[in-house]
């Protein structure tokens, strides 16, 4: 029985951490070191999340763009510290989703960054 509420209670918390979520994104630019340690790149696919693992993929989509366009990003950063938005995105990654400031987006983690020999963080 013990088993079995423990096991439910992990699949609801693994459930709960991988739920979309929509809200506004920024492009952010600044600092020398991200929070887990690399080197900031800001021509890497890469953004800041406040609570997603680092190394977590997540799939960023603008849907108000025609046609819809959606990236694949790595979170490697912690933000944003501004209230109201979701997810910072590197210059590049915002580039992608064809904004340049502020933009709606939805954010969906779909797994970990597993590093392959010749991979250093650009997509």
């Amino acid at each position: 029985m013990k088993a079995a509420i423990l096991a439910l209670a992990l699949g609801i918390a693994a459930g709960a951490a991988a739920r979309a979520e929509s809200g506004i994104a920024s492009v952010y630019d600044y600092g020398r070191r991200t929070a887990n340690g690399e080197r900031f790149d800001p021509r890497a696919m890469t953004a800041a999340h406040r609570t997603l693992p680092f190394g977590a993929l997540a799939k960023v989509c603008r849907a108000c763009a025609e046609p819809t366009r959606c990236i694949t990003v790595r979170i490697n950063d912690r933000g944003p510290f501004v209230r109201g938005r979701i997810i910072d995105l590197t210059p590049a990654a915002a580039h992608a989703l064809g904004f340049s400031g502020l933009a709606r987006v939805t954010v969906e983690p779909f797994g970990a960054y597993r590093p392959r020999r010749g991979d250093f963080g650009s997509f």
